[in-house]
């Protein structure tokens, strides 16, 4: 009798059976996904599982929920709660909107801003622009006034224009630099940062509260016809074009330079952008990767969309830099918050610069550019610089010389976007902020990181170095020499499963004995430990950590006896224990090699002891 029963009937009978998987919770979910889901191919995704019993598969996809990490909601596109695709999303929204009609008695006044990257997947129908119209939709059928980009833009346009626009908060459709698979929502707050605790737990709450789509949140024609929908693209682009001149010191310079850049944008929105910044800087347009120029979701050339992982992904570029004869190679990543440099160096090999390399010259280029133009009567006292706690100290060792004040913060830029807001608060000027992932802000016109801006920084500190025949490696030399040579390394391992990664980081907090962290790592002293999981750090006074706690993660920090500072941590975005070593030298100290070769034991020491990898089945990075 079954093989007689139509197509329609078996999604009818699936619709509105009552599922017994002998799971209570999963039938439950099972029923919600298809009354809910009008996306007919993330729904079909369901209803096959369904169909072929695959019940692990089912639950995995249904019963639990995406989380706020380091940069938002992130996860795979395709069908489930725990996936990025248009149900979570307008369920998502629906929360957000809960909660700002709560915190914002001027929401319907002041509006939200929705902007988008280029990625997409076919077979869930589901791309940045669609997930960004549905958000809209949600908003506008609730009467809000929305900004949504008409196109696809860099990550801090969004942020710029929160705050631009005096919108209430905005909401990045985009997965960065993640593998093709994955798309995320990234919530910024009033001030243009992106949301901190309690917003981000508050959020989840709101949207738990409301699950089940309200008349008109899959109205995306919405879009097309409401008037509370504006295009803030044009005003946007110019506004933010015209506070890059703030960081610009060299414009006749740049419009004279020999030098010539090569920029790729890594299939993703970068292009136009970076060709106005160059614009406004003065410069010739840099040269584009004709391949990496377009925006291509499947990031057809690269193995990883994602420029920090060096030479290997930036072939395309650095080949056609050695036959145009251009020096530098800037590399913006898919959503252009994060940019990479090459440089090619006189034997005819490229330089690749680590995230903490460049910060060492943005640090040393901003205060310069600072010391100069500044008026007479500016207080070295009131300037700042911060990073996060696992990138490279080099800018806490130029301040002491120097005079200004280092802050360090929690990793991601959303802690550092937060603490700029509260430094400008209170009379202070923030020339520079970063973290190791290539992730740098020059200036405050945005409160996250910037590639574009950083590009053309990148472009006018090179022309200006070119004009005393120094290059960039050169100039990092000096200083180096000038502020004590700082030596990093970073890199990553793998863990796909929960447990194992919790049971590492257990065992560092009862290593001896119960509650006993490690007084060696091998052969090496630890002087003091910091642990932002539990809130402990033994170097203070209280034995409290002056950061603040941040459960949801792992992180634990050794300061060893020879100077050297490590960590270790999860990611806040993907399946990766992560790893951060410094060598932290004085200015006297100068043969690197002897640096390095002290580094590297350590590491090596830093995962045998610590993280195990052959017992704990991690996979070390491979590009």
């Amino acid at each position: 009798m079954a093989e007689n029963v139509e197509e329609g009937d078996l999604n009818s009978n699936l619709l509105h059976a009552p599922y017994h998987t002998g799971d209570p919770q999963l039938d439950t979910a099972i029923g919600q996904w298809l009354r809910w889901d009008k996306n007919p191919k993330t729904k079909e995704q369901i209803e096959n599982l369904l169909r072929n019993g695959m019940n692990k598969e089912l639950r995995d996809r249904l019963c639990c929920r995406m989380t706020f990490g380091t940069a938002g909601l992130r996860s795979a596109m395709g069908a489930g709660f725990c996936y990025i695709n248009d149900l979570t999303v307008i369920q998502s929204t629906q929360g957000m909107y809960k909660y700002l009609e709560r915190c914002f008695s001027d929401f319907k006044q002041r509006g939200f801003v929705v902007g988008y990257d280029t990625r997409g997947q076919e077979t869930s129908s589901c791309s940045s622009q669609r997930l960004a119209k549905l958000t809209a939709a949600v908003l506008l059928a609730k009467d809000v006034p929305v900004y949504l980009f008409s196109r696809y833009v860099p990550t801090p346009f969004v942020p710029y224009a929160v705050q631009e626009l005096k919108a209430v908060a905005g909401v990045m459709i985009t997965a960065s630099h993640n593998r093709k698979e994955d798309n995320g929502y990234k919530v910024y707050w009033e001030t243009g940062a992106q949301i901190t605790s309690p917003h981000d737990k508050e959020i989840l709450k709101c949207i738990e509260e409301c699950v089940e789509p309200w008349n008109g949140s899959w109205n995306d024609n919405l879009v097309d016809t409401s008037p509370l929908k504006r295009d803030p693209l044009q005003d946007i682009c110019r506004r933010y074009m015209e506070d890059l001149k703030k960081i610009c010191f060299y414009r006749e310079l740049n419009s004279k330079t020999t030098l010539k850049f090569v920029h790729t944008s890594f299939h993703g929105v970068g292009h136009d952008y970076v060709q106005l910044a160059f614009q406004v800087f003065g410069f010739k347009p840099p040269i584009p990767v004709p391949e990496q120029k377009d925006p291509d979701p499947d990031f057809s050339t690269v193995k990883c969309p994602n420029p920090e992982e060096g030479e290997s992904v930036l072939e395309l570029s650095l080949r056609l830099a050695e036959k145009e004869n251009a020096r530098v190679v800037l590399a913006t990543d898919p959503d252009a918050d994060r940019l990479a440099v090459a440089e090619l160096q006189e034997n005819g090999h490229w330089k690749v610069f680590t995230g903490n390399e460049l910060a060492a010259l943005f640090g040393w280029w901003m205060f310069d550019c600072w010391k100069k133009s500044k008026s007479r009567n500016a207080d070295v006292k009131n300037i700042y610089m911060l990073a996060t706690t696992v990138s490279s100290k080099i800018l806490k060792a130029i301040a002491l010389k120097e005079g200004f004040h280092f802050e360090e913060t929690l990793p991601g830029f959303k802690w550092i976007g937060s603490r700029i807001k509260d430094l400008l608060e209170n009379g202070k000027e923030v020339l520079f902020a970063f973290e190791e992932s290539i992730g740098f802000l020059c200036g405050t016109s945005v409160l996250d990181k910037d590639g574009v801006s950083a590009a053309v920084v990148v472009a006018e500190m090179a022309s200006y170095l070119d004009t005393m025949n120094i290059t960039l490696k050169q100039q990092l030399i000096k200083v180096y020499e000038k502020y004590g040579y700082h030596i990093s390394k970073t890199s990553y391992f793998l863990c796909y499963d929960p447990m194992t990664i919790k049971s590492i980081f257990e065992r560092l907090r009862n290593f001896d004995s119960p509650k006993e962290y490690p007084k060696f790592c091998g052969t090496f002293a630890i002087l003091h430990i910091r642990d932002v999981t539990t809130g402990y750090d033994s170097s203070q006074p209280n034995k409290k950590s002056v950061l603040p706690v941040s459960k949801n993660s792992q992180m634990i920090t050794f300061c060893f006896q020879n100077g050297c500072v490590a960590t270790l941590r999860t990611s806040g975005t993907e399946p990766k224990i992560k790893y951060y070593a410094e060598m932290c030298a004085s200015p006297d100290q100068s043969d690197t090699a002897v640096l390095e070769e002290e580094l590297k034991k350590l590491i090596e020491a830093l995962i045998e002891n610590f993280l195990e990898p052959s017992k704990n089945g991690l996979t070390w990075r491979s590009v």
